[in-house]
């Protein structure tokens, strides 16, 4: 006998509810939510920087080098300090130290001069100005500075005359070179020429850092090229020259030392001839390096701050001043206790 089959019978299913309209806040829960005292926020949290305790070694080590020689310096009885600080300001020292600063600033004067026309000259689509004033750089640069000196301070055992006139013709003026040039002529000559070299370089290099799309611009406006160079290209060109000019401007006062070796009593030689009367020679050499390192320092000073003059308007910001850092500094500490 067969079976039915068993019918399962199904519920049947919820009709959907419709959405509850929210309800509006009672007057006890909003009374509720203006007594109930406010969390306070959470604290943000503390950056702290990384330690470096290498840095901190280096530093110590090197402070305790720094404390160790000025320690030796102080206490060596060698120096003299004594004779030092007698011969500081005496005349023949300050004398020296003048002819030291007037042949550093006319050395730095004609030979940027003379550098600014080579430049200009290695620039120019002329291949003759360019060929000669490649020529007068890589000469005047490969010749030792002192070999230059030597060389014009004997000028006359190579020329016993000079003359002017027409070429393969009559000859105008002539006069004799023996005695021509003195030690402190011949100083400003060889030093000149020498300077010019690397000036001119320098001059090249900021000209060359300028954007060539400026100076396109400028002459699609009709400026002269005279104009352009004077107006547009040399402003710009100064960020890039100072800064190596400046180096070359210390590096020229260093270097005028060596014109002791033709008796110019810049403020080495004079030191040399103290000393050899007095046969002192450490305190006085020591005289000299003081007034070196004070000349040297105020030069440093007026670079730096004649580099953030011209580096206005570009774009990077100027950096604080190390008066400002140490404001800054200063602040930072106060601010922490």
């Amino acid at each position: 006998m067969a079976t039915s089959p068993e019918v399962v019978s199904a519920a049947p299913a919820a009709a959907p509810t419709a959405p509850t309209a929210p309800t509006a806040p009672t007057a006890t829960t909003a009374a509720t939510a203006l007594t109930a005292p406010k969390q306070p926020p959470e604290p943000e949290p503390r950056i702290v920087p990384r330690r470096h305790p290498g840095r901190l070694l280096a530093a110590a080590a090197a402070l305790l080098v720094l404390a160790m020689v000025l320690h030796s310096v102080v206490r060596n009885q060698a120096f003299q300090w004594d004779v030092v600080g007698r011969y500081f300001t005496t005349t023949a020292v300050l004398d020296g130290l003048l002819l030291t600063l007037w042949l550093t600033a006319a050395v730095m004067v004609l030979g940027f001069l003379l550098g600014t026309l080579l430049a200009v000259a290695r620039l120019s689509a002329n291949p003759v100005l360019r060929t000669l004033g490649w020529g007068y750089v890589w000469i005047f640069r490969s010749t030792p500075i002192l070999v230059q000196l030597l060389f014009w301070f004997n000028i006359g055992a190579l020329y016993p005359t000079l003359g002017f006139g027409i070429p393969f013709g009559p000859e105008l003026v002539s006069f004799r070179t023996v005695n021509l040039l003195g030690a402190t002529a011949t100083a400003v000559i060889g030093l000149t020429l020498h300077e010019a070299a690397y000036a001119a370089e320098v001059v090249r290099g900021g000209i060359l850092s300028v954007e060539h799309g400026q100076v396109e611009a400028a002459q699609a406006l009709g400026l002269s090229r005279s104009r352009v160079l004077r107006r547009i290209v040399v402003p710009q060109a100064m960020r890039s020259i100072v800064p190596t000019a400046g180096n070359m401007l210390i590096g020229t006062l260093k270097g005028t030392s060596i014109v002791s070796v033709l008796a110019v009593q810049d403020l080495l030689y004079s030191v040399q001839l103290v000393y050899n009367r007095t046969y002192q020679v450490i305190p006085l050499l020591m005289v000299a390096t003081l007034w070196y390192i004070a000349v040297t320092t105020v030069l440093s000073v007026g670079q730096y701050h004649l580099e953030r003059r011209y580096a206005r308007g570009s774009g990077h910001g100027l950096p604080p001043t190390p008066w400002q850092r140490l404001r800054d500094r200063l602040r930072t500490l106060g601010g922490a206790r």
